[in-house]
């Protein structure tokens, strides 16, 4: 028998002494899975078991119309706009690399390459670093070029040395020092608003490249161009007056720029002069000074007395050394655009320091969105000179459109290639030209009140050089306000001409000219008879002085409610049994005008220990019995509130006057303007 079965079975029992023959004991010692289920389910008969049939349900007629819902809009993606995305790019690049970096599918950007008129065999075969960027701008990424020296020789290069600090601290002065000029005599209210390049001979033998940046409020973005091209910033700070706002600005685009500092604190010859006082203030703003244990040298000169110069130009030659700087002379030249501007015989002229390589006449170039074959390159005394070397600052002239300072000079090897590498830099300008101004109107107010508040003022911007026209225009951008909105409208370079003052007379915009001639006498007559308005100015903060009187007056103010006047009740006087064609009977408070005066038009206000009780239009303002427009102070009178009759002994009435209150044009020490709401 299996070890599975049972072991007795039997038809009869004993239980409790009883035999019962109906009751079947059976005992299990290892039972199967099938004898357990039986066991479990003794009432149910083995076997297969049948599927029911479930009740067939009653489907819906398919003609019915659909339920209607509400329509549930998608939802939008944040996702990070490819004008953002920025790419590295450099010669030799393939296809295959370009695609990784630009998200794209390679067969896209061989159909770009093949419509831009290049061919290659495959994705892997290198092209140059102008079709790479072509491709990218029609893919719709900015690029930064990545220049290599490995294919030249490098040499050594003069330093370019940048000065910077706060206005009116004795840059330009200091720079007359050392190179025996007096360029600060000449400047218009004696600061800088110019960004200078020149070349000085030290006495060693050495020559240096030095920048001289303005130091008013205005021109930021010129001290920041100066500080993205310089090796070393000379931070001149005045002994007599310390760390002052522009100083601290200086600081933050030297360390951004990742440039070293040497600083030289300046009038030291005055007898109010405390460097020590200046170190210790530069040494709070995080710089690590010799002195206290760091590696920024300090010197102590003085423009005046031309004391302390060989020591400043042995530090900066000391930091010169140290860099190692060098470059490469042959191959394609790269420049950096340091100021721009429209001559009247020589058309677009541009101030560039030239990187690496050696520009050339006839080389073609492309400019930011401009480009050009070079007519002649002339060095900063004017003289015209064959070739620009690395660190040397030239004026180019052949350009066919005015560049925007802090662009980049590259020379290209044909024209058209510099016809499709503009052609293509202008598209992409454009487009995200457009792609501002549309953010621009999302982000602006909806409501009818907020847009009927704020008046637009628009000004057309000209200027003698690029920069300027860029500091003129960010300053007046910071003049906006809750009340007045300054819309530039156009900007540009050179004298103003008929078809700016055409143009202001369609949008209704004012002409702000900085540091150019007096248009001729027909401009002049054109302009009165169209009543247009010309602020022409040479000196930065008076411009921006005119501009905020005009804004101020453009402006609409806010309604205000102040007190005019007060005046204590004295005694009430009942007028009863009128007659109905002169109305209810009516209370009259007697008054003395205690501050102020009053007038027939103004609101009433009634308080009672302090309270406001009442507030109210006058109906009645009499002096004896003789009605009047208005009572001063210290007269007495009998005044009637509309409405109200709750007047007692000791009460003040206020008289409550509306004025319209004038946004304030700020303008702080350091040059910064601001309007005050």
């Amino acid at each position: 028998m299996p070890r599975d079965s049972y072991i007795g079975l039997s038809s009869g029992a004993s239980i409790n002494g009883r035999i019962s023959s109906n009751i079947l004991n059976i005992r299990y010692f290892h039972a199967t899975a099938f004898m357990l289920a039986w066991r479990r389910k003794e009432d149910e008969v083995p076997g297969l078991k049948l599927q029911r049939k479930e009740k067939p349900i009653r489907r819906e007629n398919r003609n019915q119309a659909p339920v209607e819902a509400p329509y549930v809009p998608p939802r939008k993606l944040n996702l990070k706009p490819s004008q953002d995305k920025i790419i590295e790019i450099f010669e030799g690049m393939t296809i295959h690399e370009l695609a990784k970096r630009t998200s794209s599918s390679i067969g896209a950007l061989l159909e770009i390459l093949s419509n831009v008129g290049e061919k290659v065999d495959s994705e892997f075969e290198p092209i140059s670093v102008d079709i790479a960027e072509l491709i990218a701008m029609e893919v719709g990424v900015n690029v930064r070029r990545l220049h290599s020296d490995k294919s030249g020789v490098l040499q050594p290069r003069p330093p370019v040395v940048t000065v910077m600090g706060h206005v009116d601290h004795g840059k330009t002065s200091l720079l007359d020092a050392l190179r025996q000029t007096s360029v600060a005599a000449r400047e218009v209210g004696g600061i800088t608003q110019h960004l200078g390049a020149f070349v000085v001979e030290m006495p060693s033998g050495a020559s240096i490249t030095f920048l001289d940046t303005p130091g008013h409020a205005a021109f930021s973005a010129m001290r920041a161009r100066g500080a993205a091209v310089t090796d070393i910033v000379v931070l001149v700070v005045a002994a007599d007056d310390g760390v002052m706002p522009q100083t601290l600005e200086a600081i933050s685009h030297a360390k951004a720029a990742n440039v070293p500092i040497v600083v030289a604190i300046n009038k030291c010859d005055k007898p109010s002069a405390d460097p020590e006082r200046v170190k210790i203030q530069l040494g709070s703003e995080g710089l690590q000074l010799e002195d206290m244990g760091g590696d920024v040298q300090v010197v102590e000169v003085s423009a005046t007395t031309k004391a302390g110069l060989d020591r400043l130009e042995e530090a900066l030659l000391l930091q010169a050394e140290m860099m190692e700087l060098k470059a490469r002379i042959d191959g394609p030249a790269q420049a950096y655009v340091v100021e721009a501007r429209l001559d009247r015989g020589r058309g677009p002229l541009a101030t560039a320091i030239v990187k690496c390589g050696t520009l050339s006449c006839s080389q073609h170039i492309v400019v930011g969105a401009e480009w050009g074959r070079i007519r002649a390159i002339r060095d900063m005394f004017g003289k015209v000179i064959e070739s620009g070397q690395p660190a040397l600052p030239v004026e180019i002239e052949g350009l066919r459109g005015l560049p925007m300072a802090g662009d980049d000079i590259i020379a290209v090897h044909s024209e058209e290639r510099a016809r499709m590498l503009s052609a293509g830099r202008k598209k992409k300008v454009e487009k995200d030209r457009l792609l501002k101004v549309s953010e621009v109107h999302i982000d602006t107010p909806d409501t009818e009140e907020e847009v009927s508040k704020r008046v637009e003022l628009p000004v057309i911007v000209k200027a003698d050089v690029q920069g300027t026209v860029q500091a003129v225009t960010d300053a007046l951008r910071s003049l906006n306000s809750p009340q007045v909105f300054v819309n530039v409208v156009h900007v540009g370079v050179g004298p103003i001409s008929q078809s700016d003052i055409d143009l202001a007379v369609a949008c209704g915009a004012c002409i702000v000219g900085f540091n150019i001639r007096n248009p001729p006498s027909s401009i002049t007559l054109a302009t009165n008879k169209a009543n247009i308005k010309i602020c022409l100015h040479r000196i930065i903060y008076h411009l921006l002085e005119e501009m905020g009187k005009v804004i101020v007056e453009k402006a609409p103010g806010t309604c205000e409610t102040k007190v005019g006047g007060e005046a204590e009740v004295l005694g009430i006087f009942e007028l009863k049994g009128r007659s109905k064609s002169k109305g209810p009977d009516v209370k009259i408070a007697g008054c003395r005008v205690v501050d102020g005066r009053f007038t027939k038009s103004s609101t009433l206000r009634l308080l009672r220990s302090g309270e406001v009780i009442f507030e109210g239009s006058c109906a009645s303002l009499k002096r004896g019995k003789q009605d009047v427009d208005a009572v001063g102070k210290g007269t007495e009178c009998g005044l009637v509130i509309q409405d109200c009759d709750d007047f007692q002994v000791g009460d003040v009435i206020q008289c409550l006057e509306h004025v319209i209150r004038k946004p304030k044009f700020i303008s702080s020490e350091s040059g910064a303007v601001h309007i005050e709401c």
